[in-house]
């Protein structure tokens, strides 16, 4: 189960990462944007680590706190569970 969840994160993660760069991108050529509630939905369902990645690489939506909020809260339950899975493995 431990390695399924790992490569979930990983899939969501990157997904996430790309998300964040079209988005900056799209705003630099004003286009089309990826709406902000997608945005903050990858992030909280699995690729808080990709965001991170994103705002931090593209320096985008770092100055919305709800942004930081959101993917605080879905870093917290991503590590918890992967916390418990290492703990609870079977052999």
């Amino acid at each position: 189960m431990l390695k399924y969840y790992v490569i979930f994160l990983l899939f969501m993660s990157g997904m996430t990462l790309l998300n964040y760069g079209l988005d900056k991108s799209a705003a630099k050529r004003q286009t089309w944007r990826t709406p902000e509630w997608r945005l903050l939905l990858f992030g909280f369902a699995g690729g808080a680590f990709g965001a991170f990645a994103g705002m931090k690489l593209f320096h985008h939506k770092t100055r919305k706190p709800r942004f930081w909020l959101v993917n605080l809260l879905g870093a917290g339950w991503q590590i918890a569970l992967l916390v418990y899975l290492l703990l609870h493995r079977t052999v």
